[in-house]
């Protein structure tokens, strides 16, 4: 494996110590597997899933199996990675051994802002929740009661944040194998259900109201749902035992997603006409309490409202999680302020894990100074910044099968086969959401803004390195 920096060779050991310093290897396998799905199933299904059924119709069923596909290469590609160079760093390691050191310190950067621009998403979203119970108190307050409490609960041993995140977890996986299993007994049980679930698939213009058209649109969105499958990577440099570990993991993250977000996206155009679960914002909006109340479940909106705040929450635990490992690992790298690489006596990162609190403050100033619009301009903005981070793993990937020899990639647990050509698929498909983007209500600027954040990101880093010749 080549070094880019120094034209030697990179073994994992030495990636390891490299990148580790301090962290400690107590995530087990199941709360690796339950961090990344708490990561993955969030805001984006409960709430943001309107969105997606109003760009495509019921045809929106065939968008998330197209974001489950590209998913799975993704998911295959780092396994191999990952198994390989178990680190913190992730692919931010993977881009700066197998392309370059700007790849490296841009897609871990990129990533990084991304999980913070998502917290900030999510405690808003947690806000707006537990507005539903207390309509009459400032929703900045609940956003900043939240805030505090999950960044108590990320100083933990990083052990005791995985079981915490288990059981977290738990609630929201539970929540929609429960919503499945009512929906499925609508749609196939007797009385008058099942007639209608099957007819809202075809009526109100059809299973393709937009035509394809739709369905690629809705696609920009719904493969964000997706995004949260590259957790495991990063949980590789805390992980126990790695090499077992992180290819089950993957295996049990992308197959119950996948499973999750089809079966219940189809659940909810069957039971709920698609033209009715589009109409209003917020909770009341959201398609998963449309479908619960038209199953007459009692409480049902409180019941979900419960539910989606855990989503949210356990959320943002994870996204923190994940920002606070990708700012240690710029700083272990010199590619941030020294003080950001420190761990404190119990293994956590704490000063990047205090750095990581800006989404937090801007969801704040948002829920005071915009409430209403406060989710949606969060959660568009971390869009175009992870596809980058997408493309930039598959890119890696392209060269880490080159430099590896292939007796190794054949011994690996988990490989992803006919190589290149899925690979190369995952990056054209990417290329092309990105551009599609510019034509989707909301994401129009996310390309724009995200390339202004990667100039300034890029000056920042050749004068840090300038700096550094320099001395």
């Amino acid at each position: 494996m080549t070094d880019q920096r120094s034209g030697g060779v990179l073994a994992p050991e030495a990636s390891l110590q490299k990148e580790d310093n301090g962290l400690h290897r107590r995530l087990t396998q199941r709360q690796l597997t339950m961090m990344a799905i708490g990561g993955a199933i969030g805001v984006g299904l409960f709430l943001g899933s309107g969105v997606t059924v109003r760009l495509a119709g019921p045809a929106v069923i065939l968008s998330y199996l197209m974001g489950a596909g590209i998913a799975l290469i993704m998911s295959y590609a780092l396994a191999e990675m990952a198994v390989v160079h178990p680190v913190a760093g992730a692919f931010g390691v993977y881009a700066e051994t197998y392309l370059n050191r700007w790849a490296g310190f841009s897609v871990r950067a990129t990533y990084g802002a991304a999980q913070i621009i998502a917290i900030g998403a999510e405690v808003t979203a947690a806000g707006i929740y537990i507005s539903y119970w207390f309509p009459n108190v400032p929703q900045w307050i609940w956003v900043g009661v939240t805030s505090a409490a999950l960044l108590a609960v990320n100083s933990m041993q990083v052990n005791r944040l995985g079981e915490f995140e288990y059981w977290f977890a738990m609630i929201k996986v539970t929540a929609i194998v429960a919503f499945i299993i009512v929906g499925i007994f609508l749609i196939f049980g007797r009385g008058s259900h099942g007639a209608t679930a099957w007819a809202n698939l075809t009526q109100h213009g059809g299973f393709f109201p937009a035509g394809w058209k739709g369905v690629w649109f809705s696609l920009t969105i719904s493969i964000t749902s997706y995004m949260g499958v590259e957790v495991t990577s990063v949980t590789a440099g805390e992980a126990e035992h790695p090499e077992i570990a992180i290819p089950r993991a993957m295996r049990n993250i992308v197959w119950r997603l996948i499973l999750f977000y089809v079966l219940a996206i189809a659940i909810m155009v069957a039971v709920v006409p698609w033209n009715q679960s589009t109409g209003s914002s917020g909770l009341s909006g959201s398609p998963f309490v449309l479908a619960f109340s038209a199953a007459h479940v009692p409480f049902a909106a409180a019941i979900m409202n419960f539910v989606v705040l855990t989503a949210a929450l356990s959320s943002v635990n994870t996204d923190l999680y994940l920002s606070t490992r990708m700012l240690f690992s710029l700083g272990q790298e010199g590619l941030a302020p020294y003080w950001i690489g420190k761990v404190s006596r119990n293994g956590v990162p704490q000063r990047a894990l205090l750095a990581s609190t800006g989404g937090m403050v801007a969801a704040i100033l948002l829920a005071i100074l915009a409430p209403r619009n406060a989710f949606l301009m969060l959660y568009g903005m971390a869009v175009a910044g992870m596809l980058f981070v997408w493309l930039v793993i598959l890119h890696s990937h392209l060269r880490f099968r080159q430099a590896v020899p292939r007796e190794r990639i054949m011994n690996l647990p988990m490989r992803l086969r006919a190589h290149p050509f899925f690979t190369i698929s995952g990056i054209i498909l990417l290329a092309a959401i990105s551009i599609t983007t510019f034509f989707v209500d909301g994401l129009q600027w996310s390309v724009p803004a995200f390339s202004v954040f990667l100039g300034c990101i890029t000056v920042l880093y050749f004068r840090n390195q300038k700096d550094r010749t320099a001395e």
